[in-house]
């Protein structure tokens, strides 16, 4: 008998667990739904507390809740938040298993780590500190962009006016603080060559200007709105007059004024960054941020040396193809100086001959993109107070798209205006390049928003490179100058690999740095002072594009390579671009998937 009850005990408790197993499978179900659903609130919430210590970025993303708010980002207690923010939200990414995410997720995991600890790094040096504005990169350049009322801050209702009213009070304690780090940085050491300091100068003098209907801050006040009433039109027009003369032209002054007497006679003599404290370990750093790899300074000196060569070799052919008898060297001059790629005598001609590229590549786009983005794109001048040290660039639009994505071009003098490389600068810049890679990053549903604002120059700027190599496939580089113009971008961006190495590793100085670039590509004299300068002011950034590009183009041929007929370009550059910016290993970890994958269908 007591063997007969525990047979039928066991016999229950085996059919309790047959009937228990559906169950504790919709449990795991459950559970896992819970982990991602989790997951998915977590990168929201990185993303959400993000915007708000950095208003700018929300703004320039087209979310307006933060229009009102400049954060200063100089000072101890922001700095403090910042590291505590990061900290954070790596201790709680640790909480989730690659096995409970989906793919995206996991990409979203791997990426989220490697932003947190290189923002982690960075704050372990002084430089974001002690070199608070230079001739290019500050925010100082890019609040004049907003000031002017063409960027994206807003200024279509009473309430955005108001915003920006109190927006620039933030930034003129910022520009106040500005000073104090600087100062700060004089005694231990961390101050600007003198060459950028002179660049700088003239910048805060023009933001003096006395006279309010010129002055940059005052134009939004002349482009009212017209449903705007006379009542807040008047109050509107005494507040923006009161904040520029009395604190905008003030701050600046003050800034100009400790730049051009204490800053510059302060200033280095020297041109790398290895010159300051810590400044070899900071390189190190910069090199991994903007390449996303860990190649050595040396690694990269080598491969632009060679890329060089390869590249010089490509131009000898089309200085023969053109009849031009003399040495490579004295062709670039010829270039530069070639009255007929110069036929403008208008920045609207300009601008239109870019339009013109775009007509003529659009019906060759199906064949390499199946998908386009919606957000709309325009070429604009660059404003006239930065376009005298400004190269051509790329602002995206918002992620609603209701903003365009913007191509900005300098013209200073148009009929100086050499037309021979801007085939390759619109496939670059605008189409398929930046708007390409970044609106389809931006319109895509299946990301986290943080990671469509996420920004790696590796990747971002090394697709835009790749994008000028797909001119011929677009029905472009006809005209073997044309041609010349993306061989001799591409050698700008493999002369970058040499000369921001030797700047800032091997001891060049800029003079060094100046004279190779003029040996090696057909870009102007001024262009190159501009350029070699850039570098200087941020290093390693010149390295992304070459980086990015060769790593595209290696991806690229090992997919043909190994999956023959079966490779299709389109699909491949959907895989490229689906993802939006991330780091180059991470992109070729998925290349390399979907290869197999492919193989497989």
């Amino acid at each position: 008998m007591f063997k007969k009850v525990i047979v039928l005990l066991m016999f229950g408790l085996f059919l309790a667990g047959c009937k228990n197993e559906p169950e504790q499978e919709s449990e795991n179900k459950k559970d896992t739904a819970a982990v991602r659903e989790n997951f998915d609130a977590l990168l929201q919430d990185f993303y959400d507390k993000g915007l708000a210590l950095d208003p700018i970025s929300a703004t320039v993303s087209g979310d307006n809740r933060f229009n009102d708010r400049f954060p200063n980002k100089l000072s101890k207690s922001y700095n403090d938040t910042l590291k505590n923010y990061y900290k954070t939200y790596m201790e709680r990414l640790k909480e989730f298993q690659d096995e409970d995410l989906t793919e995206t997720q996991q990409m979203s995991k791997d990426v989220l780590n490697w932003e947190l600890e290189m923002h982690l790094e960075t704050l372990n040096f002084k430089n974001h500190e002690y070199f608070p504005i230079d001739q290019m990169w500050s925010v100082n350049l890019f609040m004049g962009q907003l000031a002017s009322g063409m960027g994206a801050q807003p200024f279509k209702t009473v309430e955005d006016y108001e915003n920006w009213l109190k927006r620039v009070e933030g930034y003129v304690k910022w520009l106040n603080t500005a000073e104090e780090k600087m100062r700060e940085g004089m005694e231990e050491g961390y101050v600007l060559p003198k060459s950028l300091i002179n660049k700088v100068i003239p910048q805060l003098k023009a933001m003096t200007e006395p006279d309010l209907e010129e002055h940059l801050f005052y134009k939004p006040v002349k482009n009212f709105p017209s449903n705007f009433s006379e009542e807040d039109k008047n109050r509107l027009k005494e507040q923006y007059t009161k904040m520029i003369k009395e604190k905008v032209i003030p701050a600046y002054q003050n800034l100009y004024n400790f730049m051009k007497n204490e800053y510059l006679e302060a200033g280095r003599t020297t041109s790398g960054i290895a010159d300051i404290p810590d400044g070899e370990e900071y390189y190190k750093h910069q090199i991994k941020k903007y390449t996303t790899t860990d190649l050595t300074a040396e690694e990269i000196h080598q491969l632009g040396l060679d890329e060089v060569a390869r590249i010089s070799a490509q131009m000898e052919k089309v200085k023969e193809q053109v009849g031009f008898k003399g040495s490579l060297k004295e062709f670039f001059e010829y270039v530069r100086n070639n009255k007929d790629l110069m036929p403008y005598k208008q920045p609207d001609q300009v601008i239109a001959h870019f339009n013109e590229i775009y007509d003529r590549m659009k019906p060759q786009l199906n064949k390499l993109f199946d998908k386009k983005p919606k957000t709309e794109f325009e070429v604009r001048r660059t404003e006239a107070f930065r376009e005298n040290s400004a190269s051509a660039e790329y602002n995206p639009g918002s992620i609603d798209g209701t903003r365009p994505g913007i191509f900005y071009v300098p013209i200073p003098d148009a009929t100086a205006y050499n037309i021979y490389s801007d085939e390759s600068l619109f496939l670059h810049e605008a189409i398929p390049g930046h708007h390409y890679q970044i609106s389809l990053t931006q319109e895509n549903e299946q990301l986290p928003m943080f990671r469509k604002t996420l920004w790696y120059s590796g990747y971002g700027e090394g697709w835009a490179l790749y994008s000028e190599s797909l001119g011929k496939e677009l029905g472009l580089y006809t005209d073997p100058y044309q041609y010349f113009g993306m061989l001799g971008a591409e050698m700008h961006r493999a002369v970058r690999l040499v000369v921001d190495t030797g700047l800032h590793s091997k001891g060049w100085t800029r003079e060094e740095a100046i004279q190779y670039s003029i040996e090696n590509e057909a870009e102007p004299k001024a262009s190159i002072v501009s350029e070699i300068e850039r570098y200087m002011a941020n290093p390693g950034q010149a390295l992304s594009y070459k980086i990015g590009q060769l790593k595209i183009l290696e991806l690229r041929e090992k997919a043909k390579k190994e999956l023959g007929d079966k490779f299709d370009i389109a699909q491949y550059h959907n895989e490229v671009l689906e993802t939006g910016c991330i780091p180059l290993e991470l992109l070729e970890n998925k290349i390399n998937a979907w290869i197999e994958k492919q193989k497989q269908s």
